[in-house]
């Protein structure tokens, strides 16, 4: 697992909403839109116009690519911090998995994880 840099929040906008030039400009983003909703994860420093937000997330990406055989990390990640009590944000990519929780629960969740034999990176 490797602590991405920064402090993310999630946005949620109409479904017709507009995504601000300014997150594309990052390095970490994801969008995601259905039919209720268009939701943004962001760095934290990104102004967006929206209906409501949450802010103050710390991302985590599963470091390396995971093929789609593969069955029971993201699983197994949840279930570690759930035992110790931390809500979690999930995202997956074609590569990966990241997950985003409270930054207060940094040191909690580098704890949880290193404890069910995940290394934490910096």
């Amino acid at each position: 697992m490797k602590v991405l840099p920064g402090s993310y929040c999630v946005h949620r906008l109409p479904p017709t909403g507009t995504i601000p030039d300014a997150v594309y400009r990052e390095t970490f983003f994801n969008i995601t839109q259905t039919d209720k909703e268009l939701s943004i994860v962001c760095d934290s420093q990104v102004e967006i116009d929206s209906e409501t937000s949450e802010d103050g997330f710390t991302c985590m990406q599963v470091v390396g690519v995971l093929d789609f055989s593969l069955t029971g990390i993201l699983a197994d990640i949840t279930s570690s911090l759930s035992t110790a009590g931390i809500s979690i944000f999930a995202l997956s990519t074609y590569n990966t998995d990241y997950i985003l929780f409270k930054s207060v629960k940094l040191e909690l969740a580098r704890k949880s994880l290193q404890e069910s034999g995940y290394q934490v990176l910096e």
